[in-house]
């Protein structure tokens, strides 16, 4: 079973001050893409990062929200809009998978961290995604 990447896309995108708050779908899109190569490699070795999720292929789920819930999933990236609350979104996706999948959320929301976990997820920063 691949282990589960959930991205708080929202979260993610804003981490970096590029301008991003001028075109949110754009900014979006971009991080999809760039998940893309994630997809069959794993996640580059970092020190917050599990083992299990570098080095083989994942399942990759960005979240989105707002003005980007009309990107659409790609190749490797599953793309789910959150109806609501983008957190609540990624909290139902974590606690919808089997107890015994590996989970990482990649998010700095504290909150939303601190939820995921109890759930059994593992949680990274956004740099971890960021290349």
């Amino acid at each position: 079973m691949k282990a589960l990447v959930v991205v708080d896309a929202a979260n993610v995108v804003g981490s970096v001050p590029d301008g991003w708050w001028r075109d949110r779908h754009g900014a979006a899109e971009r991080l999809r893409d760039a998940l893309t190569a994630f997809s069959a490699t794993g996640l580059p070795e970092r020190t917050d990062v599990p083992a299990w999720a570098c080095g083989q292929s994942v399942d990759i789920v960005l979240v989105v929200e707002g003005r980007a819930r009309e990107v659409a999933s790609a190749p490797g990236v599953r793309v789910e809009a959150a109806p609501g609350s983008g957190d609540d979104h990624i909290v139902d996706v974590v606690a919808a998978r089997p107890p015994e999948r590996p989970c990482l959320v990649v998010t700095a929301d504290r909150e939303l961290r601190e939820r995921v976990g109890a759930l059994g997820a593992s949680v990274a920063g956004p740099r971890s995604v960021r290349t």
